[in-house]
């Protein structure tokens, strides 16, 4: 069902996955440490998001009757001087991942590939969402403009983020 090359690139995709999520770990890490935790919370949620994503390509590319084959991680960035540049790093890398999801498709579609176009049109959907999101908290905090009551607001805020499986977001 995948060609050779386009198993490749979605296990590199997993890869990136994989990584992504501790991205988001190493910065909820920082807002632990900064006593912020709806923030933390929301890097959180991002951490188990990215991890979904990771293994519903996982599952794809073995359903496919490929291998999966996993790689190192380098050590994700853990300082930041502020809350607003700790969501302008996250926006930026959702901005890589639509990239290479983007990247993903053209290859699905070159390659006529139905089933893989299908399966990562869920994806780029989910960019959207990514980004959009990312843009909004980062115009909130660009309004508060570093008022402590501001941020506290937007640390509750974000507080109130679940987590809700692929299965049932689907």
């Amino acid at each position: 069902m995948l060609s050779d090359n386009l198993a490749s690139a979605i296990n590199d995709q997993i890869q990136f996955e994989y990584h992504s999520a501790f991205i988001y770990k190493s910065m909820q890490a920082f807002f632990e440490s900064e006593d912020l935790p709806g923030m933390a919370n929301w890097m959180n949620i991002q951490f188990q998001e990215e991890m979904s994503h990771a293994e519903k390509m996982f599952d794809f590319v073995c359903e496919t009757g490929h291998r999966v084959v996993l790689q190192g991680m380098d050590t994700p960035h853990h300082e930041y001087a502020s809350p607003l540049e700790v969501f302008e790093a996250a926006l930026g890398h959702e901005q890589i991942v639509t990239s290479r999801i983007n990247a993903l498709m053209d290859l699905a579609q070159q390659e006529k590939n139905h089933a893989a176009q299908i399966f990562l049109q869920w994806f780029i959907t989910e960019q959207i969402e990514e980004e959009a999101t990312a843009n909004h908290i980062i115009a909130k905090l660009k309004r508060v403009a570093g008022d402590g009551r501001g941020l506290m607001m937007i640390d509750q805020e974000l507080a109130q983020r679940t987590f809700v499986p692929i299965a049932a977001a689907n």
